[in-house]
């Protein structure tokens, strides 16, 4: 296992409720912008979400890579789906995202593990 992915989205989760308390203007206002970004629209609540893991991807995130495999997931998205979602920020973000990509791959073969035993 390269990381634990589950545990780096619940220590995440954990810090972002903390940073919430501290500055809950500019978290309520970032949550408001992620609801209103990933809402229903031409596009798919799930797409938007998987065009999020794809930049999550070719920015080189880890953190990001752990909350929108999860996220993803929660919104119906195959593992077929993410895979294809690899796929592009790979032609997108070249070396670096390939290695990006094995992360997201490794979040959601934990996350579908975690899912079948929970």
């Amino acid at each position: 296992m390269i990381k634990d992915h589950s545990k780096r989205y619940n220590n995440l989760a954990k810090l972002i409720r903390q940073l919430e308390s501290r500055i809950p203007s500019t978290m309520g206002s970032f949550k408001d912008l992620r609801e209103a970004s990933t809402f229903e629209g031409a596009l798919s609540s799930k797409t938007k979400k998987l065009m999020a893991l794809g930049i999550a991807i070719t920015v080189r995130c880890d953190g990001c890579i752990a909350f929108h495999v999860h996220d993803v997931l929660i919104s119906g998205a195959s593992s077929e789906e993410i895979i294809e979602t690899i796929e592009v920020a790979i032609l997108m973000g070249g070396q670096p995202a390939v290695i990006y990509g094995c992360e997201a791959l490794e979040a959601l073969n934990q996350f579908i593990v975690l899912e079948k035993n929970g």
